[in-house]
């Protein structure tokens, strides 16, 4: 049995939040109709910010407002250093046309609403002309994840967390909904919700990388 320790090691990267909602207009289809991930930041190299990365044309190399394809920040270098390091080398992103054409918006604010966290909790960015709404609804109980190097998004991080799944969700800019419902996917294991919250999220790098 490994031998837990009260520290680890490696370098703490970033930490904060970062929720997501992946939705399927079929559940059968093999792809995603919308892609979004929000993000709170309370640490990093290139200090704290928000973000909502929202790809409602995955497959289409255009950005807003062709199309629903973009990344809403008040730290773009932050985000930058993320989409690089993070986002672009997750399964669900690689590849993906939208991620590369996406426009890159400021934002002026952000509105947290949790309100009672098992029914409802939405994230709404307003910057640049366009307000930005994402919605989780129904959410199952807390789930502590400790995720290795071998088995993260990444294959070169160390992720801990806390999820939480949703059985509904949306997302909506300027009040117009993006297509698809929430699925299921293999993930950390077992069958989960595509839409979940992801709170105290930690990513490392291992000491062996350091």
């Amino acid at each position: 049995m490994t031998t837990r320790i009260p520290h680890n090691p490696g370098r703490v990267e970033w930490s904060g939040e970062n929720p997501g909602i992946y939705l399927k207009q079929n559940p059968a289809q093999d792809h995603y109709d919308t892609l979004a991930l929000f993000f709170r930041v309370v640490l990093s190299p290139y200090g704290r910010g928000h973000a909502a990365l929202i790809l409602g044309a995955p497959e289409r190399a255009q950005g807003w407002p062709e199309v629903p394809n973009l990344l809403m920040t008040d730290n773009q270098r932050m985000m930058r250093w993320i989409v690089d390091g993070w986002v672009s080398r997750m399964p669900t992103f690689i590849g993906k046309q939208g991620l590369e054409a996406m426009s890159w918006l400021d934002c002026d604010s952000v509105e947290k609403r949790p309100g009672d966290l098992k029914a409802r909790y939405s994230e709404t960015l307003r910057g640049s002309g366009v307000s930005v709404e994402m919605i989780w609804q129904d959410m199952g109980p807390p789930l502590p994840v400790e995720v290795t190097k071998e088995n993260s998004a990444t294959k070169a991080h160390e992720m801990y967390a806390v999820f939480l799944e949703a059985g509904t969700a949306q997302v909506v800019i300027n009040g117009t909904p993006l297509p698809g419902q929430v699925a299921s996917r293999e993930f950390f294991g077992r069958t989960m919700s595509t839409a979940f919250l992801a709170f105290s999220e930690t990513w490392v790098t291992p000491q062996e990388d350091v």
